[in-house]
Parts: C-alpha cells; sequence; structure tokens
C-alpha cells in the first residue's frame, strides 16, 4: 500500500509553496522523501539536476548537506553546544576549515538578529530564538532548497508571526521555500498552497 500517490510537484528556483495537510495525510512521508531521509519506491525525484531516485542510501547524506537546509519544529539544537557552534556544525562537518565557518555562522546569526547570543546555550534562549538559531543553521550551507516541517508549530501566535516575516524576507533574498504544516494560517504566507490528502497531493 502507498502512502503517497501520484504526486507530481515541480517547484522552481525562488519559489515559496507550502503543503498542507491533516495528521495521516502523508506529509511526514512526503517531507522525507523531499529531504533526502527516504527512498522512493517508484518514480523519479529531481533536485538540482541530481537524480535522487537513482542514488543509494549511502549517498544521500552528502545531498541533504549541501542542497537542503532543514528547519524543524522542535529546533533540533545540541544542547551542550553554543549558539554559534550549533550554526557552524554543518560547515564543519563539510570540512570547511574552523575560522571560516566561525565567521560565515556570525553573518548568519547577523542574518536572523542574534549576532549577541553566540556563546549562549540553546536552553537559554526563547523558543523564537532558537528557532532563528536553526535557521542560520539551515542557510549556512546555501542550500538549494529551505525545508520547514511545522516551523512555528512550537510557538506562541506572536512569536510564530516573526519566524513567518523571516520567511518572507529570506524568501524575497531568493531562497526556495518549502513550508510543511496542518496550521492554514502558516500556509497562507506562502506563493502557492498545496493541500495533502490520503496521500493525493493539489494545488490550490
Amino acid at each position: 500500500m502507498h502512502v503517497l500517490k501520484d504526486i507530481y510537484l515541480e517547484i522552481e528556483a525562488g519559489e515559496y509553496i507550502s503543503i498542507l495537510g491533516t495528521s495521516g495525510s502523508g506529509k511526514s512521508t512526503l517531507m522525507n522523501i523531499l529531504g533526502c531521509m527516504d527512498q522512493l519506491d517508484e518514480g523519479e525525484y529531481i533536485i538540482d539536476d541530481i537524480a535522487v531516485h537513482e542514488k543509494k542510501e549511502i549517498e544521500l547524506a552528502p545531498i541533504r548537506n549541501q542542497k537542503i537546509g532543514f528547519i524543524f519544529q522542535k529546533y533540533h539544537l545540541i544542547p551542550t553546544y553554543t549558539v554559534l557552534q550549533n550554526v557552524m556544525l554543518p560547515l564543519l562537518i563539510r570540512g570547511e576549515p574552523r575560522e571560516s565557518a566561525i565567521t560565515q555562522a556570525r553573518e548568519y546569526l547577523a542574518l536572523v538578529g542574534l549576532e549577541h547570543r553566540e556563546k549562549h546555550k540553546p536552553s537559554e534562549l526563547s523558543g523564537g530564538q532558537q528557532q532563528r538559531v536553526a535557521i542560520a543553521r539551515a542557510l549556512i550551507t546555501k542550500p538549494k532548497l529551505l525545508l520547514a516541517d511545522e516551523p512555528t508549530g512550537a510557538l506562541d501566535s506572536k512569536t510564530g508571526a516573526d519566524i513567518l516575516q523571516l520567511f518572507k524576507d529570506l524568501h524575497n533574498q531568493g531562497n526556495t521555500i518549502i513550508v510543511i504544516t496542518h496550521d492554514v494560517k502558516v500556509a497562507n504566507q506562502a506563493q502557492k498552497i498545496y493541500y495533502l490528502e490520503d496521500g493525493i497531493l493539489n494545488e490550490n
């Protein structure tokens, strides 16, 4: 039994789309495939001219690191690392020299307004600040795609609105963004809305 059924989704560079669906609609499966965390049973998935469906599982990690920036509802920051260390980590994994990684991490922290918090641990930040750190970490690799899973789900309405405004700013700077959500208000911020129901995807 297929969770997703005859999905066709084409996203141009610089687009900002949302995928709206309830629990059990197939959102998590679709996100895992788009994020190269799960592989297709059949069909094709191409990102930046890379045929992901032809890759072995061991080949997916470099694609995730180089092509996709992940933003999660629960932030997924390393609690024992400082803000600066969390943001620079993807570059260190890639093999970037430490000093270069530090310089770039500070640039992206400034972009999200947290340059003054670089020495703090995640537990010393508010939820909105932690999400901004996660966004800086996602951006630092200059990914082709920003993939956000319920990015405001753990935030109060005011902080959530601030994060959505940041997404708009990032989109205006040319970033390609996919937001996966069950929240209509969050989905409505995007250029296009796709509805996922019982594994079937339809554009609004």
